[in-house]
């Protein structure tokens, strides 16, 4: 995946796991990769998005929102599943996902399973179609185990 042959063809990783098992270190190394070998790369955690999104929308700016966040060969959508979206904010994260579909690249890092993802986006038909479309080209890496950083802690009192 470093390589960055994903991005070629337009195909996303998901990173699943337990709370702090590296996840967002890894899809930030991906995406520093991708800077690296001259692509275009966005980052925001789930809900800065859709912050944006519904503030945009808000202000009626939505289309010019919309294409800056169609550009980038990457785009990078963190924590998602931590916090609950509301019904406009999901409907909006499902379009900015829907239309890089076979387009460009997503990496997601999620706390969470698909089959709990209706609690992100409150609606099993769109939660559905949007597991079906971030899925088709997909690299699913499940990253579940011990925190990272509880083990590190661990080894720093043993070394003190």
């Amino acid at each position: 995946m470093a390589q960055g042959e994903y991005l070629n063809k337009a195909q996303n990783i998901v990173l699943l796991g337990n709370s702090r098992t590296v996840k967002t270190h890894l899809a930030t190394a991906l995406g520093m990769e991708a800077c690296r070998q001259g692509k275009r790369v966005a980052f925001y955690t789930a809900v800065d998005l859709v912050t944006l999104l519904l503030k945009t929308s808000a202000q009626y700016q939505l289309s010019r929102l919309e294409p800056r966040l169609k550009k980038p060969d990457l785009l990078i959508v963190d924590e998602l599943g931590y916090l609950a979206l509301d019904e406009n904010g999901a409907k909006l994260l499902f379009s900015i996902f829907a239309g890089r579909y076979e387009r460009k690249s997503l990496i997601v890092t999620t706390n969470l399973p698909f089959e709990q993802w209706d609690s992100i986006f409150k609606d099993a038909a769109m939660t559905a179609a949007l597991a079906d479309r971030l899925t088709h080209h997909c690299h699913l890496l499940e990253m579940n185990g011990d925190s990272y950083r509880f083990r590190q802690g661990l080894k720093n009192r043993e070394a003190s």
